[in-house]
C-alpha cells in the first residue's frame, strides 16, 4: 500500500498547555529543507542537534533540539523532523507558524499514523493501538495496547488470515479440477482444516472480546426502586462517598457516574433515580434519565428487596444481575444463586458483605479474566469482524458437510477472509480509514 505523498504536514505533537518541553513534528519531502531554513543546520540523521530556531527576520524564536529521521527509517516512512523546544503555547505556536511558512500544511488528526499505515510501517490494528495506548486508563490496558502496537494481535490475525488463503486455494483447486480421480471435497482433508480454523478463530474471538473490554470498558447501571440501596452500592463499588445516602426515598434525582477498575477491567458505574411513578417534576425527569441509561447499558445491576420485584423493561437474564440487598437486616448469608434464570447475588450494600461476590460475578458475566502476557488491546469493530468471519466459516462448514457444495464453501471462505482483512487494513474502504484516524490526537 506504499504511496508517495508530495505534501509535508506539521503539528504540535505535545499536549496543549505549559510544560518543560514541547515538540513540533514534521513529515514529508520538505522536512530537511525546513530544518535547514529554520536552524541553519544540515542535520545528521538520528542525531540530536542543540540549536536555535529562527523566524523569518532571523530573530530567535527559541532554542532546543533538532532531530531528523530520513525516509524510510522513520515512523511515517517519510522524512520526519522533530523540533523540541520549551513547552509554552506561545512558543510552540510561533514555531509551528514558522514551519508552515516554510511550506508545510497543518496535519489532520491522526495523519502521521495514517501515513505510517499507508506506507506499510504499521498495519491498521497497530495504528489503532497507538491511539489506544495514549488513551489507556489502566496499567493493564496500557500493556495490552503496547502488545498490539508491537504486533501481537496482528501476528495472530496474519496466521489465521494466511491459513484461510491456503484453504481457499485448496477449495478452488477442488472446484476447478472435478474430473480428477481424488474427491478433494469429500476426502475429509478440507473439512479437517476448516474445523481447525474455526477452533482457532473462536479462541481469537474470545481474546479479542477481552481486549475490547480493556479498550472501552463496560457501562453498568444500578437500577431499582427508591430506597433499594443503589447509592450505598455505588459508594461501596467506588470505595468512597460518591452519592448522598439517606432514608428519604427519592434522594437521587439525577444520573451519577463513577469510574472504577476490577482487576484491570474498566467499569463505568452509573447510579440512577429510583424507579417509581411520581408527580414530582424533578424526580420524574430523573426516572426518565434512568430508563434511558438502562437501555444503553452493557450490564444492569437490579437491586431488589423481594424477588417478586424483578420487573424491568429491557432486563433479561443475559444483561442483568439481580442483587438482593439488605441481608444485614434479614440475617441471610452472602451468596450467588440463580432465580428464574437470573444470576442472583445476595449482599449488604451497607456493610459491604458479599461485595466481592458481586465483583466476581460482574467479571464472569462478560467472560473477563486477568489478561495473560500475550494479551492485546482490541476494539468493538475487531470483535464484529471476527464474529462475521466465524459465522461465514460455520456456514461454509455446513455447506460442505451437508451438501458437498464447493462453490458455496468458497464464497463463505472469501467472506471470512475479507472480514479479517478489515481489521488489518487490507480490505478497508477509504471512509472507514477516515473515521478511524479522525479519532486520533493531532500530532499522532
Amino acid at each position: 500500500m506504499n504511496r508517495i505523498d508530495t505534501t509535508t504536514i506539521a503539528a504540535i505533537a505535545t499536549p496543549p498547555g505549559r510544560g518543560g518541553v514541547g515538540i513540533v513534528r514534521v513529515s514529508g519531502p520538505l522536512a530537511l529543507t525546513i530544518a535547514k531554513t529554520i536552524t541553519g543546520v544540515d542535520p545528521e540523521p538520528r542525531y540530536a542537534h542543540f540549536t536555535k530556531f529562527f523566524d523569518e527576520q532571523e530573530g530567535i524564536i527559541d532554542e532546543g533540539l533538532l532531530i531528523f529521521f530520513p525516509n524510510p527509517h522513520s515512523f511515517t516512512g517519510e522524512d520526519v523532523l522533530e523540533l523540541q523546544g520549551h513547552g509554552g503555547p506561545v512558543v510552540m505556536g510561533l514555531l509551528l507558524k514558522r514551519v508552515l511558512q516554510c511550506g508545510a500544511i497543518h496535519a489532520k488528526p491522526g495523519e502521521f499514523s495514517e501515513r505510517a499505515f499507508l506506507n506499510d510501517k504499521v498495519d491498521l490494528a497497530q495504528a489503532e493501538a497507538i491511539a489506544d495506548l495514549i488513551n489507556a486508563t489502566t496499567e493493564i490496558a496500557a500493556k495490552a495496547s503496547m502488545q498490539s502496537l508491537q504486533g501481537k494481535f496482528s501476528e495472530r490475525l496474519q496466521k489465521l488470515y494466511h491459513r484461510m488463503v491456503e484453504l481457499r486455494v485448496h477449495v478452488e483447486a477442488a472446484i476447478d479440477f472435478p474430473d480428477e480421480d481424488v474427491d478433494f471435497l469429500g476426502d475429509g482433508v478440507i473439512e479437517e482444516k476448516l474445523k481447525k480454523i474455526i477452533i482457532d478463530c473462536d479462541v481469537l474471538q474470545q481474546q479479542t472480546k477481552q481486549g475490547a473490554i480493556l479498550q472501552q470498558g463496560m457501562s453498568v447501571v444500578i437500577a431499582g426502586k427508591p430506597n433499594a440501596g443503589k447509592s450505598s452500592l455505588l459508594n461501596q463499588l467506588a470505595a468512597k462517598e460518591a452519592a448522598i445516602v439517606t432514608d428519604i426515598a427519592g434522594t437521587t434525582r439525577d444520573v451519577l457516574r463513577e469510574y472504577i477498575q476490577l482487576d484491570g477491567m474498566p467499569l463505568h458505574i452509573i447510579d440512577t433515580a429510583g424507579l417509581r411513578e411520581t408527580n414530582d417534576a424533578v424526580e420524574k425527569k430523573g426516572v426518565e434519565r434512568a430508563l434511558c441509561e438502562i437501555k444503553k447499558a452493557d450490564k444492569i445491576i437490579l437491586l431488589v428487596e423481594n424477588l417478586e420485584d424483578i420487573t424491568l423493561d429491557g432486563a433479561t437474564p443475559e444483561n442483568t444481575i439481580v442483587v438482593q440487598n439488605k441481608i444485614d437486616l434479614t440475617g441471610e448469608r452472602p451468596g450467588v444463586t440463580t432465580h428464574k434464570n437470573y444470576t442472583l447475588v445476595k449482599l449488604s450494600a451497607k456493610t459491604g458483605d458479599g461485595l466481592a461476590l458481586l465483583k466476581q460475578t460482574l467479571k464472569q458475566s462478560v467472560g473477563f479474566s486477568a489478561p495473560s502476557e500475550d494479551g492485546f488491546i482490541a476494539r468493538a469493530r475487531h470483535v464484529d469482524a471476527i464474529a462475521r468471519s466465524m459465522q461465514a466459516l460455520q456456514i461454509g462448514l455446513k455447506q460442505l458437510q451437508q451438501f458437498n457444495a464447493g462453490e458455496c464453501l468458497a464464497e463463505e471462505l472469501r467472506l471470512a477472509h475479507n472480514n479479517l482483512g478489515e481489521i488489518l487494513g487490507t480490505m478497508s474502504a477509504d471512509d472507514l480509514l477516515g473515521e478511524i484516524f479522525s479519532s486520533f490526537c493531532i500530532g499522532k
